[in-house]
């Protein structure tokens, strides 16, 4: 089989969400067993939507589809960030941990806004 990879699967902002994402997998692999259906599983969907919104976005074949894609990942970051402060608060994320997941997310943040300046028309 060929190695070729999927438009998306080039961009660095897709390479970092998936690194963000397998941290917050690894950050929340010791909460507790009863939020397995709450937080837990919240900020997982919400981190790996980050990824898969790019990708989507990048296979909808319009700048302006893609942007809007980009502001859906970004958003899916910031309730990552939000959850992140919940679970801090409840003692299941460390100080430590949440903030490396602050600092990956700032990077990721703004390399999302870098491509989606650079996709959007120029005003005025």
């Amino acid at each position: 089989m060929e190695n070729r990879f999927f438009p998306f699967e080039q961009l660095e902002v897709y390479r970092l969400a998936v690194a963000f994402a397998t941290e917050v997998y690894r950050a929340t692999a010791n909460f507790p067993a009863d939020e397995r259906f709450g937080i837990t599983n919240q900020i997982r969907r919400a981190a790996t939507s980050v990824s898969l919104n790019i990708a989507e976005g990048r296979g909808r074949g319009s700048d302006r589809e893609f942007v809007r894609f980009l502001m859906i990942a970004r958003g899916s970051l910031f309730e990552v960030i939000a959850a992140c402060q919940v679970a801090e608060e409840l003692t299941f994320l460390s100080a430590e941990r949440h903030q490396v997941l602050r600092s990956q997310a700032h990077e990721l943040t703004a390399k999302l806004m870098a491509l989606i300046k650079k996709l959007s028309p120029q005003s005025g």
